[in-house]
């Protein structure tokens, strides 16, 4: 507590550290007066309730920072910029010229596969704002629009994605934290005061208090285990070899190399949902232009897939569990690690440099991701089966939202830290 108090003195005495806050603050606010700006001619009420009656949507409306939910100028969010990130990251096995561009390149490396992954998102962004446009026109939610007002909305729409990206950008720059990452968090943490007040309007008799106080226990037992997944992870000892240049030694020095249990973080979910649940609200979009045979069809598939279902349920463990394996390998290549060691004169205790210190690695990789892989398909049906247990969906704790809240927390604290750490030196 008194190294608590410790540093927050610090940070309230440090000029520039409480620069960099007040202008992340301000960014967030004027992020939330632009999700608060509604587009003309919305029916909120059957906005909400289709938003509410589709987790897909819901997944959106999350990464838009609630922008969805209002149909607000920024409805997209960072959406775009992220299905970018992902397709860039994909990109990288089938070419090997951006994968030496983003693991072998460095600082400048990185900085132009994330301007490829910027640009990506300007027509990822039409193409998102052009569908959900006609969708919402579909639904009813939004009155029917002239080919100019359509244009019209999905430059409007596509330009809010660009600049809430941008905004997120400064964040990173010149206040503390990832941008991007702050923007979603602010928009789960909008919706908690909304949830908690539709939680207490449920609590009509006092037999609920036991599940009530059960639904406390598990999230905090549930939060608790989340941050030490996030944190974990397993140090494979490196040794630098001695080398002789001059009159100087060079190297001799041991350190390791940290390989996280949950190394996907929460892409696996976003994978996992975006296969279960967006082949339904295409479905569901074709039932309302078939026949009536082919809708009593796509009825009887989309109600065998239901979200509240246990074949969804299972589909869904086991498309977050082979995604997590699937996103590691993307991401993470023993093969370059054991060169970049070899070529620096490095090597791990008891292993051969090469092929041997690859295998190695990977087959550590191998049994860590199977334990994150468990552990992130439990949390995302952990709010499944809190609902079935409890009977009460504004105590189902788990999934995307939840992940996404503890590493910004975890991240930001370390950002904090870092800088307070900084003016101490």
């Amino acid at each position: 507590m008194k190294n608590l108090i410790t540093k927050i003195s610090l940070i309230l005495k440090d000029p520039i550290l409480k620069k960099r806050i007040l202008f992340t603050v301000l960014i967030m606010i004027l992020f939330r007066v632009l999700a608060a700006v509604p587009i003309p001619g919305i029916d909120t009420v059957a906005l909400e309730r289709l938003i509410s009656g589709n987790q897909f949507l819901g997944l959106l409306n999350l990464f838009s920072g609630g922008g969805l939910s209002s149909f607000s100028l920024i409805m997209l969010g960072v959406g775009p910029y992220i299905t970018g990130s992902i397709i860039m990251q994909l990109l990288t096995m089938m070419s090997p010229k951006l994968k030496a561009m983003y693991q072998e390149e460095g600082e400048a490396g990185r900085a132009k596969f994330s301007q490829y992954s910027r640009l990506l998102a300007i027509p990822l962004g039409i193409v998102q704002a052009f569908s959900f446009l006609l969708l919402l026109q579909s639904q009813g939610v939004i009155v029917h629009l002239t080919t100019f007002d359509l244009i019209v909305n999905v430059m409007v729409v596509t330009a809010g994605s660009i600049l809430l990206m941008w905004v997120g950008e400064l964040i990173t720059e010149f206040g503390i934290g990832n941008g991007v990452s702050l923007i979603i968090f602010a928009g789960i943490v909008a919706g908690l005061p909304s949830a908690l007040s539709r939680l207490a309007l449920k609590f009509t008799d006092a037999s609920q208090l036991p599940i009530y106080a059960l639904g406390f226990v598990v999230a905090v037992i549930i939060i608790v285990c989340v941050v030490v997944v996030t944190e974990a992870e397993r140090p494979i000892p490196i040794t630098y070899a001695k080398r002789v240049r001059g009159n100087k030694v060079y190297g001799g020095v041991s350190t390791y190399l940290p390989l996280r249990v949950n190394q996907a973080g929460v892409i696996p979910i976003i994978f996992a949902l975006s296969i279960l649940l967006f082949p339904q609200m295409i479905l569901n979009f074709v039932a309302r232009v078939s026949s009536a045979g082919v809708a009593a069809v796509i009825s009887k598939i989309t109600s065998i897939l239901a979200p509240d279902g246990v074949l969804y349920a299972v589909l869904y463990f086991i498309l977050v569990f082979l995604f997590t394996y699937f996103y590691t390998a993307v991401t993470f290549d023993p093969n370059s690690i054991a060169t970049n060691l070899q070529k620096n004169g490095a090597f791990i205790p008891g292993v051969r440099p090469g092929e041997s210190t690859s295998a190695y690695i990977a087959k550590i990789l191998t049994r860590l991701t199977l334990v994150g892989a468990l552990f992130l398909g439990f949390i995302a049906v952990l709010p499944l089966i809190m609902t079935a247990v409890t009977g009460i969906r504004e105590l189902a704790i788990g999934g995307t939202a939840l992940l996404i809240v503890v590493s910004v927390v975890l991240d930001l604290m370390k950002k904090i830290d870092a800088q307070v750490s900084m003016r101490e030196y």
